[in-house]
């Protein structure tokens, strides 16, 4: 697969492209929609590590971006309205009708990237997010490297540079299960999120503006703990924004995860002042996953580190504003171990 292969096709006839890259004790499928990756393994763990289709077809209608790339800005933007220098944009309302989610209904997640290298152990995907696409101003060109590297580590490498001041928030979207790859559920797995606050949200999960301390909530998970967590006999739908820090930096732990059964730990290493905790309450899908897992809810987590969401209205978050001249720049590391 050093050159790759075609994978499927979307609906208009477009070829999609998968690329294996090893390395680290890692095996990891990129493919070229959604800048996606389709499946990764640890040495001497039998199951996937992420949830995803062993045939491309599902993927357009149910995969939830798994393993993509969300962008232009991931997460939500309340009533898709946003305001740069004095001008307001109106993006997409791709969510309830009303706000925009990871970008729009088409949004990168769901588009062809194109390839502009790859090797042994790494691939390197492009793309043109023109002027105007789903109401966002300013060409955007986004570079994604995944890589895999000594010590069972992913990497992702994102950049992008604009010719107009336009948003830029861009996040990697798997799904985990460090158990048996989605059979069962993520509920048993412990975590540490070392952040002191979150953002609570209202009904349709926009942030309210308050950023709250943990502290004596169910989202503190600055020491180890279960991800199984009840409240009036519902488990708690964890699909919030963990604030780590108020601003992007150098590469820090944004948390750590083990399996319950398995052995397999991963820690997650960003410059995002955000990570996003999604416990994947509504994953449940009608076609089944990788060899024939059906996904029931709860199959896989997803840690999305990014600027915090709702940024453009909430002046007091991290800012997510790109500038001509400007580089976006985001590395984020995924590493596996098994005990």
């Amino acid at each position: 697969m050093a050159e790759g292969e075609i994978f499927g096709k979307t609906a208009d006839g477009k070829p999609v492209h998968r690329f294996g890259i090893t390395g680290g004790g890692l095996t990891a499928h990129i493919m070229t929609w959604g800048a996606s990756v389709q499946d990764l393994r640890l040495a001497g763990h039998g199951a996937p590590l992420v949830l995803g289709f062993d045939t491309f077809e599902p993927y357009p209608q149910y995969s939830s971006y798994m393993g993509a790339i969300a962008g232009r800005y991931a997460n939500r933007i309340a009533n898709g309205q946003f305001t740069i220098d004095g001008k307001t944009y109106q993006a997409d309302r791709n969510f309830l009708g009303k706000h925009t989610l990871h970008g729009g209904s088409h949004s990168y997640g769901k588009q062809v990237w194109g390839v502009a290298g790859h090797g042994a152990d790494f691939v390197t995907l492009t793309l043109r997010d023109p002027d105007g696409a789903m109401g966002f101003p300013g060409n955007l060109d986004v570079v994604c490297t995944y890589r895999v590297k000594a010590g069972g580590v992913l990497s992702v490498e994102l950049t992008a540079t604009t010719d107009k001041p336009t948003l830029c928030n861009l996040a990697h979207h798997s799904y985990f299960n460090l158990d048996d790859g989605g059979s069962g559920d993520i509920l048993g797995h412990s975590m540490v999120i070392p952040a002191g606050a979150y953002l609570p949200v209202d009904d349709e999960l926009i942030p309210t503006g308050v950023v709250q301390p943990v502290d004596d909530t169910a989202f503190d998970f600055r020491k180890p703990r279960a991800v199984g967590l009840e409240e009036e006999g519902e488990q708690v739908p964890y699909d919030h924004n963990f604030c780590l820090h108020s601003d992007k930096g150098p590469l820090r732990q944004a948390t750590w995860v083990k399996g319950a059964t398995s052995g397999v730990e991963m820690e997650v290493w960003s410059t995002e002042p955000g990570v996003q905790f999604y416990a994947g309450a509504k994953i449940e899908r009608p076609v089944p996953g990788h060899e024939g897992r059906m996904y029931k809810g709860y199959a896989g987590l997803a840690l999305e580190p990014q600027v915090w969401p709702d940024s453009p209205n909430r002046a007091y978050f991290p800012q997510a504003v790109l500038r001509p001249g400007e580089e976006y720049r985001q590395v984020t590391e995924y590493r596996f171990r098994k005990a």
